[in-house]
């Protein structure tokens, strides 16, 4: 994808290796609902812990920036409701072969070409990648970023509730609002209501776990300013479009971000290799955030029954860490800025250990 290269280079495309994890809380919500469990909460059927899918957080990650930067040149958002995308690959494959129609029998000659112009016109194309062969065939694209499925760290247990409508949908189609009225005065008051239910999820803490490619943000043309808009969407997914089953979602910590810097400071050139390929297994990283019950506590329904460390051993090389609180703030390296870096994890309730 020579085109996909070129684009990466003219904006500061991501070349270091990124790793990612934050806490979401559920309080009285239902994080993921299965429509294949009546939208149930999804959960492990066997150890009852809770889950919520990588399509999940990209549903609302896609939200927040189609919100937030439309009309932006390179901001558009391809996966959105009722979207066509054999429509849009068609589009695409006859803007970048110069004609308004298909002839046929059609074959693309172009696909790395249309697949360079997905990346550089979606967002989200560039960021998680696509199947674009369902159609006129525009490729395949393996996006950089990838998360995965986040796990509660307890088992959770699920409040099936069952609440009333005071208005009611039963009854017969009419010609006239008059019938409709005739029908409604037959009714007795008591008939008038309807039963409904809410399922959710008394209490989850949530982990959120998440990688960055640069090798595959060099293809995508995925840039820095790409990168800090995916850590802004990530902090404000529960917070600007909620609906009533996600008004107990929030992100419960800030977004720890592990950088991978190399290990030969000395040799540019080795350093560079080692950021691109990553310096630490992504499992180690992860395994630095511990979280367990607080003494005493049984069933956890706040943060605050949790003890939360970051455990950082003295021996890591190659790797810095960052914290991002504020959206739309900096984020704080703990190689310049030890002091602030510990604080602010403190502030949120995670000890640095």
């Amino acid at each position: 994808m020579s085109n996909v290269v070129k684009l990466a280079e003219a904006k500061e495309v991501v070349k270091n290796t990124y790793t990612f994890t934050m806490l979401v809380e559920a309080k009285l919500a239902n994080p993921n609902g299965d429509p294949d469990m009546g939208n149930l909460p999804r959960q492990d059927l066997e150890t009852e812990i809770g889950i919520i899918t990588d399509v999940a957080f990209k549903r609302r990650i896609r939200n927040y920036i189609d919100v937030a930067y439309a009309g932006e040149d390179g901001m558009d958002i391809l996966i959105r409701n009722g979207v066509s995308i054999n429509k849009e690959i068609a589009k695409i494959v006859l803007e970048v072969n110069g004609e308004e129609k298909f002839a046929e029998p059609f074959k693309n000659k172009k696909v790395p070409e249309s697949a360079a112009a997905f990346c550089k016109r979606f967002w989200d194309v560039r960021t998680f990648g696509g199947v674009l062969s369902t159609g006129r065939n525009a490729g395949q694209i393996t996006g950089p970023v990838q998360l995965g499925m986040a796990e509660s760290v307890d088992p959770i247990h699920i409040e099936d509730m069952t609440i009333t409508r005071m208005c009611y949908t039963d009854g017969n189609d009419f010609s006239t609002i008059e019938d409709y009225e005739r029908e409604e005065a037959e009714h007795d008051e008591q008939t008038k209501r309807t039963m409904g239910e809410k399922k959710v999820v008394s209490y989850g803490l949530y982990v959120v776990q998440g990688t960055i490619s640069p090798s595959l943000a060099i293809r995508t043309g995925f840039s820095e300013d790409d990168l800090n808009k995916l850590f802004e969407a990530l902090l404000q997914m529960y917070e600007f479009d909620n609906s009533a089953s996600k008004q107990g979602m929030r992100a419960a910590s800030p977004l720890i971000i592990f950088k991978h810097i190399g290990t030969h400071p000395e040799n540019p050139e080795q350093n560079e290799k080692e950021a691109l390929l990553g310096c630490m297994p992504a499992h180690k990283l992860y395994n630095m955030l511990r979280i367990t019950k607080k003494e005493g506590v049984e069933y956890p329904r706040k943060l605050e029954d949790y003890d939360i460390t970051m455990q950082i051993p003295e021996t890591m090389r190659g790797i810095d860490i960052g914290v991002k609180e504020n959206p739309f703030g900096d984020i704080i390296w703990r190689n310049e800025s030890t002091d602030e870096f510990s604080q602010t994890l403190e502030n949120n309730g995670i000890q640095v250990k």
